[in-house]
This record gives C-alpha cells, sequence and structure tokens, in this order.
C-alpha cells in the first residue's frame, strides 16, 4: 500500500514524499481513513510507529476539505494537545512540514516561555493549535484564544498525561470546546485509566491496536545484568568502552543522578552530558545536538526530559536505574529499535530494584534475558535499601512523572502557507504542582529552539525509507 491510495490530497502526498516517505506504517494504514471518514478514533500504538502522521496527515485533509469562511480571524479548527513540550514541538514540526503546500496555518504553544508573543499570533488566526494543557489555560484564562470552533481534538500520548496529572487540565480544556466535534485519542498503552477516558470522550469510537498492549517493541532486545548499586557506573564504562558503543541514551530516576552519572562518565573518558528540568533551554539542545551529530557519545536524561526525543536509529539504551512506574520502561526502551531499526536495552539491576523488575517483567509477561560480565557478580551481603525518589508506588501517574512535570508557559512558533516559521522564543517561567502546569522542573531536550532544532532529527528524502512519519 502506498499513501497515495489513503485518500490524501495531492500537495499533502507531495510533501509527504518530500520526507522521504514511501509507504505507510500500520498505524497510519489504519487510523488515517477512520479520520478521513469523521470518525471517533482511540488508537494504540508504540513510539517510533509513526503515529504522528496517523492523526496529522487525514487531520490537515479534512480541514483543506473544508475550509473556513475567508472573512474574519482564522478560528482554532484543530487542537493537538501533549503532555510534554518536547512532544508538542515535534508534533508542530511534523504539522509545519506536512501542509507546506496547503493553505494551513499552524501554532506551537509550550511552557518555559513569555506568553505575549503567543497572544499575538493568536491574534493573527491559527487553524491548528499545538499545546501542551497548561499553557493553553493560561491563554483561555487571558481570553487570549477561543476553542468554541474547533473541530478535531487529538490527545496525544493520552497516557502519559493521565501519569503527570494532568486529568483535571484536560477536562477544564473540554469545557471549552464544542459538543460537537471528532476526538482523536492516541495511546502507548490501553491502560484501564485510558479505557475510562476514552468511554467520557468518545463517542461510537473505532479502535485501533497495531501492537499488544503493554508491550515492548520487538526490534528491541533486552537484557538485565545483576550489579552492585555503587559498582553501575564502572560497569556502565567497561561496557561502552569495550564494545565501543558510540551512541547511548542512558535513563536515570533524577535529576541530581542524571548529572553526577554524566561527570563520572567524562571522568571515565567518556564523553557525556545530562539532560533534565533544571538544565536551561540552550543547554538542552546543545546536549541534543551533540548527541545526534556524534560529539558525545552517552546522553543521561530523566525519563520527562526523554520523552518525545527522536533519535534517528538510535542503537543502545540503558536502564542505570529502573523506573518506579513499570509502563516507563516500555516508553524508555522505546527510544531505539524505532521504524524498521534494530536497537539494544540493557538493564543496570541492584539489589534495591528486584520489586520494580518484577512489575516490568509482568507487564511484559515474560522474564527480561540475564547476562553477566565476569568480576561484577552481586555481593549476596548487600541488603535491599529504601530507593531514593521512588516512593515505589505502583500504579500510574506517580513517581517522576508528577514530580517532573512540564513547563507551562510555552514557546511559540506559528507556521504560515509556503513560508517558515518564527523562532522559538526562550526563557522560563513559573511551576504548577501537577502536570504541565506551572512545574518548576521542565522537562528538556529539542523545544524552545528554532524549528529544525525541535527536530533536528528528521528524515529527509532517502529510497529505502518505509514511511514511519
Amino acid at each position: 500500500m502506498s499513501f497515495d491510495s489513503l485518500g490524501l490530497s495531492a500537495d499533502i502526498l507531495r510533501a509527504v514524499a518530500e520526507q522521504g516517505y514511501q509507504e505507510p506504517t500500520p498505524i497510519q494504514r489504519q487510523a488515517i481513513p477512520v479520520v478521513l471518514a469523521g470518525r471517533d478514533l482511540l488508537a494504540s500504538a508504540q513510539t517510533g510507529t509513526g503515529k504522528t502522521a496517523g492523526f496529522t496527515l487525514p487531520l490537515l485533509q479534512r480541514l483543506t476539505a473544508n475550509p473556513s469562511p475567508a472573512r474574519g480571524r482564522r478560528p482554532v479548527r484543530a487542537l493537538i494537545l501533549t503532555p510534554t513540550r518536547e512532544l508538542a514541538a515535534q508534533v508542530g514540526e511534523n504539522v509545519r512540514e506536512y501542509s507546506q503546500y496547503l493553505n494551513i496555518r499552524s501554532l506551537v504553544v509550550f511552557g518555559g516561555v513569555s506568553i505575549n508573543p503567543q497572544m499575538m499570533k493568536l491574534r493573527g488566526g491559527v487553524d491548528v493549535l499545538v499545546a501542551t494543557p497548561g499553557r493553553l489555560l493560561d491563554l483561555a484564562h487571558q481570553n487570549a484564544v477561543d476553542l468554541s470552533q474547533v473541530e478535531i481534538l487529538v490527545l496525544d500520548e493520552a497516557d502519559r498525561m493521565l501519569d503527570m496529572g494532568f486529568i483535571h487540565d484536560i477536562r477544564r480544556v473540554l469545557a471549552r470546546l464544542p459538543a460537537k466535534r471528532q476526538n482523536l485519542l492516541f495511546s502507548a498503552t490501553f491502560s484501564d485509566e485510558i479505557k475510562t477516558l476514552a468511554e467520557k470522550l468518545l463517542t461510537n469510537p473505532e479502535q485501533v491496536e497495531v501492537a499488544r498492549r503493554n508491550t515492548a517493541s520487538e526490534q528491541v532486545s533486552q537484557q538485565v545484568h545483576f550489579v552492585d548499586k555503587k559498582r553501575k557506573r564502572e560497569l556502565l564504562s567497561l561496557m561502552i568502552g569495550r564494545d565501543n558503543w558510540q551512541q547511548v541514551l542512558v535513563f536515570t530516576r533524577t535529576k541530581h543522578g542524571a548529572n553526577h552519572l554524566a561527570e563520572q562518565l567524562n571522568k571515565d573518558g567518556i564523553t557525556a552530558a545530562a539532560i533534565h528540568g533544571n538544565k536551561s533551554q540552550g543547554a538542552r539542545t546543545r546536549a541534543l545536538a551533540d548527541f545526534k551529530s556524534g560529539g558525545i557519545r552517552v546522553l543521561v536524561a530523566t525519563d520527562i526530559a526523554a520523552r518525545g526525543l527522536d533519535i534517528e536509529e538510535l542503537p543502545h539504551v540503558v536502564n542505570y536505574e529502573l523506573p518506579n512506574v513499570a509502563e516507563d520502561y516500555v516508553h524508555r526502551i522505546g527510544r531505539t529499535g524505532r521504524a524498521a531499526a534494530t536497537g539494544a536495552a540493557l538493564s543496570l539491576v541492584c539489589v534495591d530494584e528486584h520489586k520494580l523488575l518484577r512489575d516490568i517483567e509482568r507487564l511484559l509477561k515474560r522474564e527480561i534475558p540475564r547476562i553477566e560480565l565476569e568480576g561484577f557478580e552481586v555481593d549476596p551481603s548487600i541488603k535491599a535499601e529504601p530507593i531514593q525518589n521512588g516512593r515505589q508506588q505502583q500504579g500510574r501517574g506517580q513517581g517522576q512523572g508528577r514530580g517532573q512535570s512540564q513547563g507551562r508557559g510555552q514557546g511559540a512558533n506559528v507556521s504560515r502557507p509556503h513560508t517558515g516559521n518564527g523562532q522559538r522564543p526562550q526563557g522560563g517561567s513559573g511551576a504548577r504542582p501537577q502536570g504541565e502546569a506551572r512545574p518548576a522542573r521542565r522537562p528538556s531536550a529539542s523545544a524552545g529552539q528554532s524549528a529544525p532544532a525541535a527536530n533536528s532529527g528528521r528524515r529527509r528524502p532517502a529510497a529505502k525509507k518505509s514511511g514511519n512519519v
């Protein structure tokens, strides 16, 4: 099947082809016809499967097939809500790329910068608005955005939004939308909470699931190495050097842990940088750019900081510390093995984390293979201790997801028909305790800079690509 068999316009197909994509992925093949038919959709797809194009392409097709009246300011006709500013920037970049030959204007708003430039750009009229919930509500409270004419609502990575405590903000946003609209809910997992939300939000939805519930990509080989906590860094440095790993994304539970590990790796002669909520936007963007270009070998990240990162053909992911929420393991290792690529995920597990490992394996419904390097056997005399910052709550919305919530002041990046887009302003502002609502901590990565930085790893035309848009 090719994209031109899905009922998309020539202008959209031209934009897709220029990105180097030839064949739609399974989620795109199933979701695009449903959206074009005007149906509500509940879709589950693993990260890296091309789900963004699964809603972006048909959304643009529907908007251009039924243009709004030419008179007056353009109303917001499509609203895409995302949990993090990194993901918002990435989705906004996709919208701009696929709408470059359309008479469509798009805007991205997310936390961490002045609200005034966003208000000014909204006054000019926007067809597609990509937003994180907190800043969207800020704009709405200041009467800077009118959501009464939204025709299509997309909740992207809805499971993560629930994890981060956005349910109340989502309800406030829904209260501002017209009752008659099309609703699209995308999630990496079909948890019970997602199903409950879908029952309230969606009307007679079509359900699409391209991966088994709560499963990791089968293109990612997974291994566990039991090791004493104090020897994890030594083992990681040895494996990176011995096997000549050139690009490794490493996850820690805390921002302090990310900083400390990056410092230790650099002392070991392995170039590394950390990204997390306390890093400035410029520092995060530089670190990500250096990682993608090969300037550094290791990027150490917290869960929220890495959400939305799109790194082409990333070969290695290491769980230096297991996540407190089992589903986050799936999201972490999903950074590798994207599209048709393969990848490897290694978890370094100390005695404190045995329960977390059991939770992950229960979720995966299988045991992760064990490996052991000679000289790094576990000392049986070491007893388990409580996990720092790891209240070890089980269930959604706990652990780091809430603690490191999203920036609420959102960067604005408007895209006008047939033109480039303005540079995202930078800065930092306020914090709200839950979710993206004014948190003191900021996620990291590629948002907040110019458009290329937001998705600097995006693909360009290449015959070998199969269409993971």
